[in-house]
């Protein structure tokens, strides 16, 4: 088994998509933590869709696809974020048709786009086997810019995730910090969708994070155990993938779900249990 996973890390390219999986796992393990327990991950889905129609655009008219995937992205954020604190009951309806838009204008774009198109297919489904040097250092930036982010302003990003009430009367600048939020959120979602794809980066943004909240209560170790998770689940996805010669992403994702499946019985089944 330990030379089985020597060999197939013994690549290059192996190498550089483990070191992807980790840094990516790093940032949506952190930002995704707050996505699940402010229970806003239709928002972070929304947003992530909405940037393809970014991507789309700056692709048709000659500009870098991830500039426009950014710019969309931001946009997404803030339109989404006052969305949602406006018309809270209603906000669903508003974000589902933006995300629909999003990747509506995205795709026709793609398909309107002259020559070779199927680099753009992977901003959808994911390269993780392609990454390259300069993909890992934006990670590392983003990384970083997560985790500092979180740091600064932690104990406000508690008092909003937790009893926005009281962040309220405390004085807390609840709306400007909810958009904040979100904003480094899509910036995670563009950066890491250039390296493993828009469905990857939704599910290492919320299963993780997910998981981790259904056995424990303390948000940073909530964070911790995402990251971990993130991590071993691209380790051993990559592993599969390769060894059965199937698509990295779509590996990681079906072993994700398969975990989450499986700590959602454990939990149900320790709840009866303590019954």
């Amino acid at each position: 088994m330990i030379s089985t996973i020597g060999q197939v890390f013994s690549y290059e390219f192996m190498q550089n998509a483990l070191l992807a999986g980790v840094l990516v796992s790093i940032a949506c393990g952190v930002i995704g933590t707050l996505v699940v327990i402010n229970r806003i991950v239709g928002i972070s889905g929304g947003i992530a869709h909405a940037a393809y129609g970014g991507v789309g655009i700056a692709s048709y008219f000659g500009f870098d696809p991830v500039l426009g995937a950014l710019a969309f992205s931001l946009v997404s954020s803030l339109a989404m974020g006052l969305t949602h604190r406006k018309l809270k009951d209603r906000s669903d309806t508003m974000i589902g048709v933006m995300w629909a838009v999003g990747m509506a204008i995205g795709i026709i774009f793609i398909s309107l786009t002259p020559g070779y198109r199927a680099n753009l297919m992977s901003y959808l489904f994911g390269s993780i086997l392609a990454v390259s040097k300069t993909d890992i250092w934006w990670m590392v930036a983003t990384a970083i810019g997560v985790i500092l982010f979180v740091v600064l302003f932690y104990r406000m990003l508690l008092a909003i995730s937790f009893d926005e009430e009281f962040a309220t009367v405390r004085n807390l600048p609840v709306g400007t910090l909810f958009i904040l939020m979100l904003l480094i959120t899509g910036l995670t979602v563009v950066v890491a969708m250039r390296v493993v794809g828009l469905i990857l980066v939704i599910a290492l943004l919320t299963i993780p994070a997910a998981i981790a909240s259904m056995f424990f209560k303390d948000v940073r170790v909530i964070m911790l155990v995402a990251v971990g998770l993130g991590i071993l689940l691209n380790f051993f996805g990559l592993l599969l993938s390769f060894q059965l010669n199937l698509q990295a992403g779509a590996v990681i994702i079906l072993l994700a779900a398969a975990v989450y499946f499986g700590a959602f019985i454990l939990k149900m089944s320790l709840s009866k249990a303590k019954l």
